[in-house]
């Protein structure tokens, strides 16, 4: 059983163009620190899943699991020494996004700047295609 590993947002890009990358998500660099940070205190699980689920007032959400292993289908994405998978139903959302971490004043969370969503209820938990 998977355990989730904190919240995220998302958050439509407008006028991006989709550039070709190497992989189908990019992490940014506080990203990639927040990943390592977190997978520090879970030894036994080698990178963090990436998925889809039908929930919100839009549509979809994002969710974000600690994973021990590769499923058959995931899509591996590795960036600066961590590795995230990417369940199938996410992978083509997720094409030529962005996921980064924001910390303020009052929250700290996971972003995923997605240029694909076409809109994204008043809480920015969840998303359309």
């Amino acid at each position: 059983m998977a355990s989730s590993v904190v919240r995220a947002t998302v958050r439509a890009v407008s006028k991006r163009k989709i550039q070709a990358t190497r992989s189908a998500l990019t992490l940014t660099p506080s990203a990639v620190q927040k990943i390592k940070q977190l997978l520090k205190d879970k030894p036994d699980h080698v990178g963090v899943k990436v998925g889809v689920r039908t929930r919100g007032c839009n549509g979809l959400s994002y969710t974000l699991e600690y994973t021990k292993s590769k499923g058959d289908s995931d899509e591996e994405v590795i960036q600066d020494g961590v590795r995230v998978f990417i369940e199938k139903k996410a992978q083509l959302t997720l094409l030529g996004t962005e996921m980064d971490y924001v910390e303020d004043k009052l929250s700290s969370e996971f972003v995923f700047n997605n240029p694909n969503i076409k809109g994204t209820c008043g809480c920015g938990e969840s998303f359309n295609i």
